[in-house]
């Protein structure tokens, strides 16, 4: 009996732990057995005598991008973009999911949520496109708009401004994908005991109350472990949104990491250059994760780990 019990039990557990095969498979083939091209960094990478006889080069291609004159330069506009958008883009899916919350009408609801969904679907180029052509000094809507309502009295070339350019951006970013960053929330507020907020009812708490002293602190766990999440990626501006939206008017401002080591890295093909500002750009995404989770923890009592 306790054979066949144990029996039993292995052929159950196969069946449910083939199911994460697949998955487990998919992240050794496509994440950890190209980590052995980590190598090139430290190389003098030729293309022809491939990663293991290519020369030494150890960390000449670290201190060549910092040291690189642009290096200043695009470090403060990756930092400068991330952190408009941490203190911008970060709260706007947590107000648009508590505002979406407090709809009745159930139709108009989900209405807004599917219009809401849309954009992240959309790609940069499109997406990028539209903005462009909103924002365009000949015939956008914007500068239609504002002539016509006498705000200005010439159309305004706003992406010739690189004052504008970091706003700009900041405001697609959080225009495309503050209804997709509010599902976890969503879910989050779905998940709150009904009865903390009937009983903030009956103490004579109004709906915005209910909201600032119900709601959200019954979320923050979530929002503490997505902001964590929203540090350890302050480096990566994203490579799409920039490239669309990048012109030589405003390429001071415009220029990032993922710009710049594309442009250098890949297009003069230094692969081992390229190679070595990701490995940084990891690295200090690694120490900021563990960072951020560390004071989250002592703060608040909520942590990844």
């Amino acid at each position: 009996m306790k054979a066949s019990g144990r029996r039993s039990r292995w052929k159950s557990q196969f069946a449910l732990q083939s199911m994460v095969w697949p998955g487990l498979l998919f992240l050794l083939v496509f994440s950890y057995v190209p980590m052995y091209g980590i190598l090139i960094a430290f190389k003098k990478y030729d293309l022809f005598l491939g990663i293991m006889d290519s020369p030494w080069a150890g960390l000449t291609y670290f201190r060549e991008f910092v040291t690189d004159p642009n290096f200043q330069n695009v470090l403060r506009n990756t930092l400068a973009m991330n952190l408009l958008a941490l203190l911008l883009s970060f709260p706007a899916p947590i107000l648009f999911a508590l505002l979406l919350n407090e709809l009745t009408a159930g139709r108009f609801k989900r209405f807004v949520q599917t219009v809401s969904y849309v954009p992240h679907f959309v790609s940069w180029v499109i997406f990028g496109g539209l903005i462009l052509t909103v924002l365009s000094p000949s015939n956008g809507v914007l500068n239609l708009l504002l002539v016509k309502l006498h705000v200005v009295e010439e159309p305004i070339n706003f992406m010739a401004k690189p004052e504008l350019f970091w706003f700009i951006m900041v405001g697609a970013e959080m225009l495309k994908g503050i209804g997709w960053g509010a599902i976890i929330y969503i879910a989050a507020i779905a998940g709150v005991d009904p009865e903390l907020h009937e009983a903030a009812k009956i103490d004579g708490a109004g709906r915005f109350q209910r909201m600032r002293y119900v709601t959200v602190p019954s979320i923050m766990g979530t929002i503490v472990i997505m902001l964590i999440f929203a540090v350890s990626a302050i480096l990566n501006t994203g490579f799409e949104q920039i490239m669309v939206m990048q012109n030589p008017l405003n390429l001071d401002v415009s220029e990032t990491i993922d710009t710049y080591v594309y442009k250098v890295g890949l297009g003069q093909m230094r692969y081992s250059y390229s190679t070595a500002v990701g490995l940084a750009k990891s690295l200090v995404a690694l120490i900021l994760l563990f960072g951020a989770n560390y004071v989250s923890r002592k703060l608040s009592d909520n942590s990844l780990f």
